[in-house]
């Protein structure tokens, strides 16, 4: 068995997107913990940060983690061939344009790569995509994102935690477009709050790098432009397929706008080939691709697995605050057909989140009224990264809402308005 990397083990989730992200977001939360002491009965005088000691921070924790995965393939007996590989035959791969491997099963995993603006390349000075805001030359001052997706609200909650001023452009009509309209509504209403300018239904053009900063066209909902300064962009408008250059036109796999199609079990249309993680498609997550992994090569192994059921597949955003999901949204549900149940419990009607210091966001959950199954699960508010899970299994064993009724949930504690939530969906909330 052997793995062919070109760059680091790990790929983009541990070495420039998921883990040090959340390194930078971590150190900007404590950072506003620390400034907003006060609240907590507490004093901190002149607090304040060093950019490259976070920066340098974050890189170490990416650092020891791909460090561990190369342990992971020495212990696994895993040969790692360092080099571009590229496909000379459905189950053969040449690396670097010399050595050949040969193998009765190929998986592809390239990956992704950050989308560039039309007419505008990143050149990691003023104009960044997350692999630059990962390690900025500089703190900017004042800094345009562009797309609300959560890799550019991540981004836009880290730099306006630690002080430059933030607008975030996005051309839909609401941030966070994928998740249920009432955690967009609400996350949109808490940014601003924060001091973030938000532009939904907007469209960005004209980017100009130059010496001191950029500038940017915004046309808005009234169709007027505007053209504005800024000390730095960064351009969250999506990935881009890592898919040219390895060979796959050649073989004649089958692709769907750049991405690698799979029958949910990672197979292509071409035998022996396989492709899972952000190559194969949406959603573009960590753990969809390594769940991906795993039921290829058990099917490879001969055992009997499930395809990958995407519907169950959770979402985080690890800005401040969190929002997490997974199911379908209240709207979605409607429009597959469903008569619905909603219930919802916000956080200020929790003892835990009040105590934290936490009481803005809420809990909602969906259901459909006549099996009483868990369609949607959607969160916004403190650690609810951490709390989506339990929705998840909830979902995956198929359990209704007689069963999370019944579930005792300990107190006190932020998961409780997990159960509160169910209990609304059926007017039964006991704290609110």
């Amino acid at each position: 068995m052997a793995i062919v990397e070109r760059e680091k083990l790990g790929g983009i989730c541990l070495n420039w997107g998921c883990i040090p992200t959340k390194a930078l977001l971590r150190s900007s939360e404590i950072y506003h913990y620390i400034t907003h002491a006060s609240a907590y009965g507490l004093s901190v005088e002149k607090p304040s940060f060093d950019l490259a000691k976070v920066t340098e921070r974050s890189r170490k924790v990416a650092g020891q983690l791909n460090s561990g995965v190369k342990g992971l393939m020495k212990k696994n007996k895993v040969t790692v061939v360092e080099g571009n590989g590229v496909l000379t035959g459905a189950t053969q791969i040449t690396v670097d344009g010399s050595r050949v491997l040969d193998g009765r099963h190929v998986i592809v995993a390239t990956g992704a790569r950050a989308r560039d603006l039309p007419g505008v390349k990143a050149d990691g000075d003023r104009v960044w995509t997350y692999r630059h805001a990962m390690v900025p030359p500089a703190m900017p001052t004042k800094l345009l994102v562009i797309g609300s997706g959560a890799i550019g609200i991540e981004f836009a909650s880290f730099y306006s935690d630690t002080g430059a001023e933030v607008t975030v452009v996005e051309m839909l009509d609401r941030i966070l477009p994928v998740e249920d309209a009432d955690v967009s509504a609400f996350m949109e209403k808490a940014l601003a709050k924060q001091g973030m300018r938000i532009l939904t239904g907007a469209k960005v053009s004209d980017v100009t790098p130059g010496k001191d900063g950029v500038s940017a066209t915004i046309t808005g909902k009234d169709g007027k432009p505007e053209t504005l300064q800024y000390s730095h962009v960064i351009v969250a408008i999506g990935i881009v397929p890592n898919t040219e250059g390895i060979g796959l036109e050649a073989l004649g796999v089958a692709t769907d706008r750049g991405h690698i199609v799979n029958d949910g079990y990672g197979r292509t249309n071409v035998e022996g080939l396989w492709a899972i993680g952000d190559v194969a498609g949406a959603p573009w997550l960590a753990h969809k691709a390594s769940h991906e992994g795993i039921i290829a090569v058990e099917t490879i192994a001969g055992q009997h697995v499930h395809p990958m059921d995407k519907a169950g597949i959770p979402g985080c955003t690890y800005s401040r605050p969190q929002v997490a999901s997974v199911g379908m949204t209240e709207a979605l549900a409607i429009e597959a057909g469903h008569e619905v149940k909603v219930g919802k419990f916000p956080f200020i009607g929790n003892g835990k989140a009040i105590a934290l210091g936490e009481a803005e966001g809420f809990v909602k959950t969906v259901f459909d009224a006549g099996t009483g199954a868990l369609l949607g699960a959607h969160m916004v508010g403190a650690e609810v990264t951490e709390l989506i899970q339990g929705y998840v299994i909830a979902r995956q064993l198929e359990t209704t809402e007689a069963e999370l009724m019944h579930t005792v949930f300990p107190h006190p504690t932020l998961s409780e308005m997990m159960h509160e939530s169910v209990l609304d969906a059926y007017g039964r909330a006991l704290h609110y």
